[in-house]
């Protein structure tokens, strides 16, 4: 398996001086400044690929080539989105780029409550509180119906966490949620989101599903004749929130995916931390169903509550059995004979990551103490 860091480019603190004394070799990343479904310049894509092959680098993965949400909607002009992402794919792959990894969720990326929660011995993890998200919805959003999507002890906890919450408690919160969005995409005020989630309104499980098939149906035999596998990120968390439908949490949907453009390039992010949060999900199981279309690796860990919590755990602490997931991955490796790029997932906050800035969960000790520990499971599954 091959090691790679995500790196965010400009926007990253930690610089490629830095990432090179991990050992890691590849380098995933993105053009975070460009906006979502404006075409990818072959001259900003060789930019940043002679950035990091300076570094002695190499540029694995794309992540990520971002969906714009009128795909996801299926409203406005469609066609020339697709077009500009094909465009792009065909950028990239002049540029030797061939790993593109995407998500379909609505509106936000990754979600969490917490970025700063306390862990055993020192440090902080991220976190996704039911009962912060529950009152987030209910009473910051106004969205009354939310009450029937969460446990009901979350939303009574969330209601006790509302009630004493102060202005500033509940902007934290709106910020926490806002910070899974990368690079320069806008952040939401409350109004600026209840907007956003209203060009939503209706929009089902099958409408969503139907949106995912079209874009995999306009973009995959493109990225087929270029040589680029495309791969999916299953949702973060791995649930419908703000109203909205997820539609890559579970085993169910990756088939689902897999089968509607059934080809090689349309492929699968293995994310066992989001996946890892859905209490149905068997992660060693989907790494081996799955194993001929996995084609990017991210590996972290979660322990989960009851009630739909979630704390981002070290990478040998949670719920996820990483040592059998990288046995199935190595197995798939020999099978196919490829190298499978993957990274360490978010990190806890360690030592002095709290002492610099960094992208919540990228943190530079955290994050090597992950890759380190990854590094020693793949050392004794082949030793």
């Amino acid at each position: 398996m091959r090691e790679t860091w995500r790196w965010f480019g400009e926007f990253d603190p930690i610089g490629l001086n830095e990432v090179a004394q991990t050992g890691a070799a590849g380098i995933v990343s993105a053009l975070h400044a460009i906006p979502y479904g404006e075409v990818w310049p072959r001259e900003a894509i060789a930019a940043r690929k002679a950035e990091i092959e300076a570094s002695d680098f190499t540029w694995d993965v794309v992540e990520s080539l971002p969906v714009h949400e009128d795909i996801k909607r299926g409203t406005g002009d469609i066609e020339q989105l697709f077009a500009n992402y094909r465009t792009s794919l065909a950028n990239l792959a002049a540029e030797g780029v061939q790993t593109v990894c995407y998500n379909f969720m609505p509106i936000l990326d990754w979600t969490r409550t917490d970025l700063a929660a306390p862990v055993p011995r020192g440090g902080t993890c991220l976190r996704f509180s039911a009962a912060k998200m529950a009152a987030f919805e209910i009473y910051m959003l106004g969205r009354d119906a939310a009450r029937g999507d969460y446990h009901p002890s979350a939303v009574a906890a969330g209601t006790a966490w509302f009630e004493v919450s102060t202005p500033e408690d509940q902007d934290l919160l709106l910020k926490t949620i806002m910070a899974g969005l990368p690079g320069a995409v806008d952040r939401y005020d409350i109004a600026g989101l209840k907007t956003v989630l209203h060009s939503y309104a209706g929009l089902s499980h099958d409408d969503l599903r139907d949106n995912l098939k079209q874009f995999l149906t306009e973009v995959i035999p493109t990225a087929t004749e270029l040589g680029i596998n495309m791969c999916i990120h299953p949702d973060d968390p791995p649930r419908d929130i703000l109203g909205l439908p997820r539609i890559a949490s579970t085993a169910d949907d990756i088939a689902w995916i897999m089968q509607a453009v059934d080809t090689p390039a349309n492929g699968l992010s293995l994310c066992t931390g989001s996946l890892g949060a859905h209490p149905e999900n068997d992660l060693p199981a989907i790494a081996q169903t799955f194993a001929s279309r996995i084609h990017f690796v991210h590996l972290r860990n979660a322990t989960k509550q009851p009630d739909g919590s979630f704390t981002e755990s070290a990478h040998l602490e949670g719920d996820v059995d990483l040592v059998a997931v990288i046995d199935e991955l190595l197995e798939a490796e020999t099978t196919r004979d490829v190298d499978l790029p993957f990274r360490a997932d978010h990190g806890h906050a360690l030592l002095t990551d709290n002492q610099r800035d960094f992208q919540p969960g990228y943190t530079l000790i955290g994050r090597l103490r992950g890759l380190s520990e990854l590094r020693g499971i793949i050392a004794a599954l082949t030793g």
